[in-house]
């Protein structure tokens, strides 16, 4: 008995509780991308509670059906070869359901890495969204402006982020938008995203990367299109120049506020992507080979030169 109220404590408890708890952010879509995957979560998670609810139903009823009898101490029951259907239904279960979530997976895959759906006709707005200990820099090259720890973007428009590093792998997430993508030192990722709504986000760092990686948040505000480019038009008006040596300042390590400046640090320090990609996916012994035969002859010319 005692165990029982002990039980029943705990569960009332953490009902109290849950009840209490802000809805879960990844189940709140804002925009086409985020809602995709919230709907496969909940596939699964329906799909996986079906299972459970099955399963513990088939142990009840064996439990009652099959309870002690009053059978003798050495009864033994007869020997009972393997049934094939049985075998089957546990067999080909759990496959059939593996092979619909890879299928609906897969799918999903690709769609979340395309432009998203009903915005394919529009042009995107690119940003360029670096990350360093512990802070996020946005450049908008086309507007030719760059802010510090926020993001602000028009809604009804699909939006193209250029993600990258200047420190250690970080990962780029705005989980009422869509899914999350590393951002590395040596190579740019593409993230497609878009808002349908105007409103207030939160983003963040989703991937460990030192002593400051629970600050490394940023905050995200979509608008309408015309309070966007009202806004840039303002912070071109007012905001200071960023200049290289005060971005390298940017870079050291620690956290900051939220800043704004006219100008990208892309003019002075281009991201890691065509030429300035350190990430050759293609090489090979012969092509290392050959840069390095092409390296001696580089520092033979410049001997010989030197000693003319």
């Amino acid at each position: 008995m005692k165990f029982k109220w002990t039980l029943l404590s705990a569960i009332f408890t953490i009902a109290m509780m849950l009840t209490g708890c802000e809805p879960l952010t990844v189940l709140d879509p804002k925009g086409p991308q985020a809602e995709r995957q919230a709907n496969d979560i909940i596939l699964s998670a329906g799909i996986m509670m079906f299972i459970v609810l099955v399963v513990f139903g088939l142990l009840a009823f064996m439990l009652i059906k099959y309870r002690a009898s009053k059978q003798s101490k050495d009864y033994e029951p007869p020997h009972i070869e393997g049934n094939v259907i049985v075998e089957a239904i546990c067999v080909g279960i759990p496959v059939l359901i593996v092979a619909f979530l890879s299928f609906v997976s897969v799918q999903s895959n690709y769609i979340v890495e395309a432009t998203p759906k009903g915005y394919e006709d529009k042009e995107p707005l690119v940003v360029y969204a670096s990350s360093s200990n512990w802070k996020w820099h946005f450049s908008y090259p086309e507007e030719d402006i760059e802010t510090v720890n926020y993001l602000y973007i028009p809604t009804d428009r699909p939006l193209e982020f250029k993600l990258y590093s200047y420190g250690p792998i970080t990962s780029f997430w705005i989980p009422q938008l869509g899914g999350q993508k590393y951002a590395m030192a040596d190579m740019v990722n593409t993230l497609h995203l878009a808002a349908d709504v105007p409103g207030e986000f939160m983003g963040r760092n989703a991937n460990f990367s030192g002593k400051g990686f629970a600050e490394n948040t940023f905050n995200v505000t979509a608008m309408p299109e015309d309070e966007f480019d009202d806004w840039v038009k303002e912070v071109r008006e007012t905001a200071k120049p960023l200049t290289e040596e005060k971005f390298n300042e940017l870079l050291e390590p620690g956290h900051l506020g939220q800043m704004t400046f006219t100008g990208t640090h892309l003019e002075f320090l281009p991201p890691p992507e065509g030429e300035n990609g350190g990430h050759n996916h293609g090489s090979t012994d012969s092509d290392s080979h050959e840069e390095h035969s092409d390296s001696e002859n580089s520092e033979e010319e410049h001997t010989n030169h030197s000693h003319h």
